[in-house]
């Protein structure tokens, strides 16, 4: 047995801040994330730096804003070649690092092409369903070799917007954690870092029926939605709200998932695809991951590996989930869609039970799980440690004065930028989002707001405050453009 710390880093895919029940969420079961807050420290206000995939795990994984890195979009050919990963970092100090699930720092349309990311161990599987990485896909690999599942018989049919999916056994998160509990095991004797990243709760909302049962959309809450919603959103009719795939409100079937004109895509109540029925199935899938989640804990206890750990929880960004008249992801910003989970737990070194307030990003992860393990946080990261808060060295109320978070063309259905760029800043209490191609904004105030209803942009009596927020903004955003490297000294 060795002595050094190992690193369980477990980031489900578009998973709300607001889904763990031990946070406030009581419509939700989550036990073992639930156990998680009790063990460790929950970071409460920890923001994504932007809106979809690529280019927050980009951002989480290298420690930099996506101006810093480059990579702006979902569907990159390739990483970019002059970056250091964390991953690689852990490896070159000796760790023993592994991925089960998805990578996506390039497209995964076909099997990614991996950049020099240090995994020695290597599940890849991007998502469960079938196509032109079923000869790359792990999981499609366990399904017919260990299972003796047909594909198409699993996944044949009509693979709904909503509705049950693979049955618990057979789900791709449930190959997640079979993957990483053999990983537990194989490694007893080395230092090392595991990566698990299932594909839930993204959509499609398709959970296991077992799980799906144990929801009732009526008694559940229904999105953030007021009618005033339909007639604001039409000033972003030209700003890609969501992806171009969404529910058909208009649809007698509610398992149709079709594509949409952008006119039609934000314009509709929630009440007009029961809403209510998409949060359970989101429920029920975030409950999915939660088991998995506590089947590779109980195999850290069972292989006496517990106490030397330190278990990281988080997403790349959330879902909008209906709030607002909105689904999925894409550009906006609301808490729903920018707000992800963080939960942090080492046993006998972190405080347990400790909920932290102050405004934290994904990008402060790398340096975090660096100094934890006792390696040296890179010179190019541009996040910031929150051991010393996990240590109770300072006060758990703050930890920065601005988090941004922004998107560029990051869906990429154009080859060039177009109608697509934005950056958000928020302070803990005024949120700003400039649509930099449009002349328009948003302005919350969450403290008076926090529902994100009343847009405050443009408002004459706030025009000093918005003049101050706005010069902030830009302030900020400029000083996450640092190249790689030390800069260039004159004499």
């Amino acid at each position: 047995m060795h002595d050094r710390l190992n690193i369980l880093w477990f980031c489900a895919d578009q998973m709300r801040y607001d889904t763990v029940h031990a946070l406030g969420n009581p419509h939700i079961n989550t036990p073992n994330l639930d156990r998680l807050v009790a063990s460790g420290v929950a970071f409460t206000r920890t923001y994504a730096q932007n809106t979809v995939c690529t280019p927050s795990r980009a951002s989480f994984l290298t420690g930099r804003y996506p101006a810093a890195h480059r990579v702006y979009r979902n569907g990159v050919e390739s990483f970019t070649d002059d970056e250091v990963l964390v991953t690689r970092l852990f490896a070159d100090a000796g760790y023993e690092c592994g991925l089960v699930g998805k990578l996506h720092l390039s497209t995964a349309t076909r099997f990614e092409k991996r950049p020099d990311d240090g995994y020695g161990w290597f599940q890849w599987s991007h998502s469960p369903t079938p196509g032109e990485t079923d000869k790359h896909n792990a999981y499609h690999h366990w399904l017919k070799s260990e299972k003796g599942v047909d594909l198409d018989e699993l996944f044949g049919g009509d693979l709904g917007f909503i509705g049950a999916g693979a049955p618990e056994e057979l789900h791709q998160t449930t190959w997640c954690a079979e993957m990483a509990c053999r990983f537990i095991n194989e490694k007893k004797d080395v230092a090392w870092l595991l990566s698990v990243n299932p594909y839930d709760p993204h959509p499609p909302f398709d959970p296991p029926q077992s799980y799906l049962d144990r929801y009732d959309p009526d008694d559940l809450p229904p999105p953030l939605f007021r009618e005033s919603d339909l007639e604001r959103q039409k000033m972003f009719e030209n700003v890609r709200a969501q992806t171009v795939r969404a529910a058909n409100p208009l649809a007698d079937d509610e398992k149709k998932e079709v594509a949409l004109s952008q006119p039609e895509r934000g314009y509709r109540p929630p009440e007009s695809y029961n809403g209510r029925k998409v949060k359970a199935a989101y429920y029920a899938m975030v409950e999915l991951i939660d088991t998995a989640l506590g089947k590779v804990i109980d195999a850290l206890e069972e292989s006496g590996q517990l106490q030397k750990i330190l278990i990281v929880f988080t997403s790349d960004h959330g879902e909008l989930l209906g709030d607002h008249g909105l689904l999925y992801k894409g550009c906006r910003f609301f808490e729903g869609l920018t707000h992800v989970p963080l939960i942090l737990s080492n046993p006998g070194r972190f405080q347990a039970g400790l909920c932290a307030e102050g405004l934290t990003e994904l990008i402060d992860i790398a340096p975090t799980i660096l100094e934890a393990a006792g390696l040296d946080v890179h010179e190019d990261m541009q996040g910031r440690s929150l051991v010393p808060i996990a240590t109770g060295q300072v006060s758990a109320a703050t930890h920065k004065d601005l988090v941004l978070c922004d998107f560029n063309d990051s869906v990429g259905y154009s080859p060039v930028s177009d109608q697509t760029q934005a950056t958000m800043s928020f302070d803990g209490r005024y949120k700003l989002v400039l649509y930099h191609s449009h002349d328009i904004g948003e302005l919350f105030d969450l403290e008076a707001d926090p529902g994100e209803f009343e847009n405050l942009f443009g408002k004459s009596e706030l025009a000093s405050l918005q003049a101050e927020l706005v010069l902030r903004h830009a302030n900020a955003w400029a000083q996450t453009v640092v190249p790689r490297g030390k800069r260039v000294a004159f004499a």
